[in-house]
């Protein structure tokens, strides 16, 4: 991996690999590091800079890894510490960097603090690195405030002894007290750990829920409109305090301690831009995922403004934008394109689809969707499947759906398992390829039966193929001067139209109107998400040009 003139996270192009259901190696119908060795050369060819995993750690897998019992640990599940070494290695060779998940808000209620934490009783030293609270009410039978989780239900749970704990996601994922110095040290000792080992960055889980009102007040009257996001006020009492940056200037800290431009990609859900830019100031993180844009509507006004503001904000501190369109808490791109819907903010809001889904329709927006996140200016993940076309799952029968949320909501929040199917790479029925042959695995969640046609060997070659596309538009965005971090030039184009140029030479037009767009005199072809005829762009397709 050669060195460049920026560091390599500017620009990169970030593969998100759910590890259970990416490809299993041992034929136990879950995915693991052994599948992900495998599959380094499909990755090599994909064009990908680095690729982040899930977490991997010792897990009871109340929440399929990030409920985490031990981080110095990879979980039997997946593997072995030494395996992960060896992946880093042969990733490496390979041209890939790799990224592991940190989730560093909660642990497992199996990890050996809060075992000793338990053990110990109310008032003792190993309770103060939790949040423990005495309940309100005569009794202390009414949980310490009205927080809820994200999950569904009370953000509280009380033991036998009459305290209750805190835990923003389920009951066995208790919430860490950031206050407190051990907890701090804790992590930048994990960081050193993996850091030492090779890794080249981390994504970190909830990256704006680490610090609490110390208080630990009421909620906030819910804003208006109805529907809005529950931290969309000032001052949220568990949600991106400015306390974190504390936090994160020490990780950064750390991370320059080593060599190779290790870096921190932040989940952080702000209210703003200019939010969301603190966590990456030249002190602090070096890039965070832009939700806006994922969670945007297939609008070209709606776009535009997500763009221009997130260039702007994140610019302003000197840290390039990100652009992602699926990852695996939200409904695939391909299903939400395909229908209206409302947006799905947090699990405990259901995605609720409006009208029939046109597969389709879905399906040639995603392709154009594609070559509009691949020529803005910064860096994008490809979230697994993705590639390939996959949609959203939304058949799974209800008895093998394995989401907390599922369970949380009383059943009528089906969660995120639709999102998480295991990808197929080859043959005409069910793993797919997941698993080796003969293994006779079941996989963890079930394929559906018509995906014959989306596996990677039935792509493979053939142009038309969303594979393909992403095949050529990865080479493409290495090879031109113009792609990857910089800046852009919005166009002249009419209403429902995306129109801007990149120096040298380089032009992507979208056409989110229901009218067919001719494209601009002196220019030609270098790809398409769909056939240009006439010297017009279809509704719903995209294009790049050279000038």
């Amino acid at each position: 991996m050669s060195p460049t003139t920026a560091p390599w996270w500017r620009s990169a192009v970030i593969y998100q690999v759910y590890i259970r259901s990416f490809a299993d190696g041992n034929g136990d119908g879950v995915g693991d590091i052994a599948g992900i060795r495998s599959r380094l050369p499909y990755l090599r060819s994909l064009g990908v800079d680095a690729i982040w995993i899930n977490p991997w750690y010792r897990s009871p897998m109340a929440d399929h890894g990030y409920d985490v019992a031990d981080f110095r640990e990879i979980d039997p599940v997946f593997g072995t510490v030494a395996e992960a070494e060896r992946l880093v290695e042969e990733a490496h060779a390979h041209g890939i960097r790799v990224i592991p998940d940190i989730v560093p808000n909660h642990t497992s209620d199996r990890h050996a603090w809060f075992r000793a934490a338990l053990a110990a009783g109310p008032g003792s030293p190993e309770r103060e690195r939790y949040v423990f609270r005495e309940g309100r009410g005569e009794d202390g039978s009414v949980p310490p405030n009205d927080w809820v989780s994200c999950f569904g239900g009370p953000a509280w749970t009380r033991l036998p002894d009459g305290q209750w704990y805190l835990h923003l996601f389920a009951p066995e994922q208790p919430d860490l007290n950031w206050q407190h110095p051990e907890v701090r040290a804790e992590f930048e000792s994990i960081l050193r750990f993996w850091f030492s080992r090779g890794v080249d960055g981390f994504r970190i889980d909830v990256a704006h829920g680490l610090v609490k009102h110390p208080e630990l007040p009421d909620l906030p009257p819910r804003p208006e409109p109805d529907g809005a996001r529950p931290w969309q006020h000032v001052d949220h009492p568990h949600w991106d305090r400015d306390e974190v940056h504390d936090i994160y200037r020490a990780w950064r800290r750390v991370a320059d301690e080593f060599p190779g431009d290790r870096s921190f990609v932040a989940e952080a859900w702000a209210d703003t831009p200019e939010r969301l830019a603190a966590y990456v100031r030249p002190d602090g993180l070096h890039t965070a995922f832009n939700f806006d844009f994922l969670m945007s509507s297939w609008h070209a006004k709606d776009l535009r403004q997500v763009i221009d503001g997130s260039l702007e904000m994140l610019g302003a501190v000197g840290a390039p934008a990100t652009w992602v369109l699926s990852n695996h808490d939200v409904v695939r791109h391909p299903s939400r394109y395909g229908r209206r819907a409302t947006k799905r903010w947090l699990a405990n809001q259901p995605y609720e689809p409006e009208g029939p889904l046109d597969l389709e329709l879905g399906t040639r927006r995603a392709r154009a969707a594609a070559l509009l996140m691949l020529s803005l200016p910064g860096g994008a993940y490809i979230y697994q499947g993705e590639e390939l076309g996959l949609p959203e799952v939304e058949d799974l029968p209800e008895d093998v759906l394995q989401d907390p949320v599922w369970e949380r909501s009383g059943h009528t929040d089906r969660g995120r398992d639709g999102c998480r199917v295991p990808i197929p790479w080859s043959g005409t029925t069910a793993p797919y390829g997941f698993s080796p042959d003969g293994a006779g695995a079941v996989p963890w969640l079930p394929q559906p039966a018509d995906w014959a046609p989306r596996t990677v060997a039935a792509q493979t070659g053939d142009e038309a193929s969303m594979l393909e596309l992403y095949r050529t538009a990865l080479r493409l965005r290495r090879a031109h001067p113009a792609l990857g971090d910089g800046s852009l030039t919005w166009l002249d184009a009419p209403e429902g139209v995306l129109a801007f140029g990149r120096d040298p030479g380089f032009v992507c037009v979208v056409n989110l109107s229901a009218e067919p767009y001719p494209l601009p005199a002196h220019t030609s072809v270098l790809l398409a998400s769909g056939p240009v005829e006439g010297g017009t762009l279809a509704p719903d397709q995209a294009v790049w040009l050279t000038v």
